[in-house]
């Protein structure tokens, strides 16, 4: 999420009501949570705060000068964690570092930019109109699980911004997105708002090429069904889409293919964010928690139009509007055949979010498709900041949780979304700068969770009975 929202969240939060009493809600502040169930232990260093049997590891700070001799980054967020191809006590974390166009310091490259100069052209994707380079990109890790340590890390995408989410592929990669779309009206000597792949292979930087088949928009989060290779990605606004890329060969996004918008069947332009009447929505049950829609898939054309109008044209031809949609994750849960769950992060009468879940047609992305078609369910929805404020990224647990790192105002939590629909309190950000918590995600043996907390920039490795959640 944008630093520059801040002041519209809280504006917005306040106003917030809730679902269950309506309610107005006199303060953003809150002493305490109101979810029962794990009791978090304070923690005596400061950083994040566990219930017992949980504990954390800090895995890397940033502007520690990293193995590759680049300064660690700053404001880390989306995450994945894939495989060592070598050693199965490794594991390899590809991570993004949200980096604004206006973001001054916790680059990777020094005071005034002098590590830049180290890099080619075609390791950079891009540089604003004074020369210097844009900050934002991604970094790799090799991290040891069992000597609990970080072994080495380095740049592998850089010049790109406001790398916030993505998401892994089942062929070994990060999908970064960004969600900056600015353009050379804007300052940069390039458009921005692409998906770039970073292969978990990488041992340096990549060369920064943009998938622009895959839209130009406020690109926040990517889920790809390893059934299909299909790619589900989110979008960060007010009125944003829900997009699926169709790629004209497997595993080669590169090669180009269809970007297509969800609409809901029989729904023209629907809008699914709850919000009151006179906040420009349905109202407040203009969808209800547990209520589920087919849907069909509306063509796009122009993907990377200069003019940022890919979700207006979307969707007055038809396609379903969300309120930020945000986090995303493909998974299975107990009794459930594998869906994408994703989060809006503003959605619901009370403005602090909705969780949803689409489950593909078994003809996805077929001509077929049209005789059985996917399916989108409300499976959550947040009735105020002291149960789930602002669920940002989503990762499936071992367990079937739906493990939400919240951005909001006040104290910052890691909450799990149980199989019942029951909040947890899993964690708690201690540290006095209240950040959000971003990039969950496990490793490939489900032993451990890793995790960002934003300010001061540390990646955590959670371990904990990840199975038994609750239960």
């Amino acid at each position: 999420m944008a630093i520059s929202r801040r002041f519209f969240l809280q504006s917005a939060q306040a106003a917030a009501i809730s679902y269950a009493a309506l309610p107005l809600f006199g303060s953003t502040a809150r002493a305490a949570s109101a979810n029962a169930g794990l009791a978090l232990k304070p923690d005596p260093d400061g950083l994040v705060d566990l219930p017992d049997g949980f504990s954390y590891t800090l895995v890397s700070r940033t502007g520690r000068v990293m193995s590759d001799g680049f300064l660690r980054p700053g404001r880390p967020d989306g995450m994945a964690c894939f495989p060592h191809p070598d050693d199965k006590d490794k594991c390899i974390l590809v991570r993004n570092h949200e980096n604004w166009p206006d973001t001054l310091d916790g680059g990777p490259f020094g005071a005034d930019d002098p590590l830049a100069n180290k890099l080619a052209a075609s390791k950079l994707y891009d540089r604003k109109a004074d020369g210097t380079p844009f900050l934002g990109g991604v970094t790799t890790l090799i991290y040891d699980l069992r000597a609990k340590r970080l072994e080495r890390d380095f740049l592998s995408l850089a010049g790109t911004t406001g790398n916030c989410a993505g998401g892994a592929t089942p062929w070994g990669s990060w999908l970064s997105c960004e969600e900056s779309p600015i353009t050379q009206a804007d300052g940069a000597g390039k458009p921005h708002g692409f998906v770039f792949e970073v292969p978990a292979s990488a041992t340096g930087l990549v060369d920064a090429a943009p998938l622009k088949a895959m839209g130009r928009f406020a690109h926040e989060a990517a889920a790809i069904d390893p059934r299909r290779d299909i790619v589900y990605m989110t979008e960060d606004a007010l009125d944003g889409l829900f997009y699926r890329f169709l790629p004209e060969r497997r595993k080669k996004l590169d090669k180009g293919g269809r970007l297509q918008a969800l609409a809901v069947s029989g729904w023209k332009s629907a809008d699914l964010r709850n919000w009151p009447i006179d906040w420009g929505s349905t109202g407040p049950g203009g969808v209800d928690v547990g209520q589920s829609f087919e849907v069909e898939w509306i063509d796009l054309d122009e993907v990377e139009s200069p003019a940022g109008d890919l979700r207006l044209r979307g969707h007055a031809a038809g396609a379903a509007r969300f309120c930020r949609g945000e986090g995303m994750d493909f998974g299975l849960r107990p009794g459930e055949e594998g869906a994408v769950y994703f989060n809006c992060t503003q959605g619901g009468p009370s403005r602090t979010g909705q969780v949803w879940r689409y489950r593909p047609s078994k003809d996805e992305g077929r001509r077929r498709e049209t005789k059985s078609a996917g399916s989108l369910t409300l499976i959550y929805e947040s009735p105020g900041a002291d149960v789930l404020d602002l669920c940002d990224n989503v990762a499936v647990s071992p367990g079937g949780d739906l493990i939400l790192c919240e951005d909001g105002l006040g104290d910052q939590y890691l909450r799990a979304l149980t199989p019942a629909g029951k909040i947890l309190d899993l964690a708690r950000n201690a540290d006095p700068a209240k950040s959000e918590f971003c990039g969950a995600c496990f490793s490939p043996d489900l032993s451990v969770m890793f995790v960002n907390i934003q300010t001061p920039g540390v990646t955590l490795a959670i371990e904990g009975p990840w199975t038994s959640l609750g239960r």
